[in-house]
């Protein structure tokens, strides 16, 4: 069973229009369909948004709870809707800390 807070690696769709898997964190179950919110995790750190995305370093406890194999983003502005069935594995649950982090940045945001 997956829930809020867990790292999974989920097919997503790309620019490209191809499908790829990559990983992603729950941010929550969506009511209606159980379609989940979550936001995408890149190892591409030069994309981050500071005081918004979150970087789980290698070394770092935030790290070693995730489950991730490298340096990562966690792009909150990166965020999609999708059904539970394009989950294709779990990885592991990150701390409490680190989730209410990434909550209280996605809620603190404005538009403009």
């Amino acid at each position: 069973m997956i829930s809020e807070g867990d790292v999974v690696v989920a097919e997503l769709p790309q620019a490209d229009g191809m499908v790829k898997p990559r990983p992603v964190l729950i941010l929550r179950e969506l009511p209606g369909f159980g379609d989940l919110l979550v936001c995408g995790i890149s190892t591409q750190i030069r994309h981050a948004e500071s005081d918004f995305d979150v970087i789980f370093e290698e070394g770092d406890e935030r790290f070693s709870d995730s489950g991730l194999r490298a340096t990562s983003v966690v792009r909150l502005n990166f965020l999609a809707s999708i059904p539970v069935n394009r989950m294709t594995r779990r990885l592991k649950k990150i701390s409490l800390d680190a989730f209410e982090a990434l909550q209280s940045n996605l809620s603190a945001t404005s538009c403009g």
